[in-house]
């Protein structure tokens, strides 16, 4: 019989633009481990990569009318006004105020950014707030080195279920449909004005058009 309080999901990122991929991903993840819900936080000044191209605000706003009508994903704008670098151990810890002590956590990372964890600022602490999702996708090889895999195979976690006994400390992993959409690329059709319908909600595409981003020419 289950018992405990069912996890919040946490999934940063720039979404310049949202797209399929990131909401897909989302889903996929809120039921396969039975989160409560999904704060889908668009960064302010993302602190391993470029400026994005569309501000904060804009992106904010992208996420929410491709979330609406879903009753699991919800937007989050705690991180849209810093002037500072968003940390994710910073922004974990805001939530676990919120929360409390007890209450689930699941901070979700592609595979990818996974990788790199350990460049990530004050990493270690993470495991403090949160659990760890990394989704993948089928037979990726996760190939992990040093501290990082110490990390993994100490609180490796094969059952979703687990999480929700625990506020936080676990790493799963979970296979996802593989949709190989990058907001870059969207951009990229979008500045040659080429069509990226398909590729994220058709609500998100005029958005885009109707405001002018990315391009100054649409089609769609």
């Amino acid at each position: 019989m289950k018992s405990g309080s069912n996890p919040i999901g946490v999934f940063g990122g720039t979404f310049d633009p949202v797209h399929f991929g990131h909401l897909r991903m989302a889903q996929e993840v809120a039921e396969y481990c039975d989160l409560e819900s999904v704060r889908m936080i668009p960064a302010g000044m993302p602190p391993h990569r470029l400026k994005p191209q569309c501000d904060a605000t804009r992106r904010l706003e992208m996420v929410g009318i491709a979330a609406a009508g879903n009753p699991v994903l919800i937007p989050d704008d705690r991180e849209i006004d810093k002037k500072t670098p968003c940390y994710s151990v910073e922004t974990l810890i805001e939530l676990r105020s919120e929360f409390g002590i007890d209450r689930p956590i699941c901070l979700m990372v592609g595979a990818d950014a996974f990788l790199g964890l350990s460049t990530w600022h004050e990493w270690e602490a993470l495991f403090d707030l949160a659990h760890v999702i990394v989704a993948q996708r089928p037979g990726f090889d996760l190939a992990l080195k040093g501290p990082l895999s110490e990390q993994y195979e100490k609180r490796r976690e094969n059952d979703p279920d687990a999480l929700r006994h625990f506020p936080a400390g676990k790493i799963l992993t979970v296979d996802i449909t593989l949709l190989d959409i990058s907001s870059s690329a969207i951009r990229e059709c979008l500045a040659k004005d080429k069509s990226a319908r398909y590729l994220l909600p058709d609500a998100v595409l005029d958005y885009i058009r109707n405001h002018g981003l990315y391009r100054e020419k649409h089609a769609v």
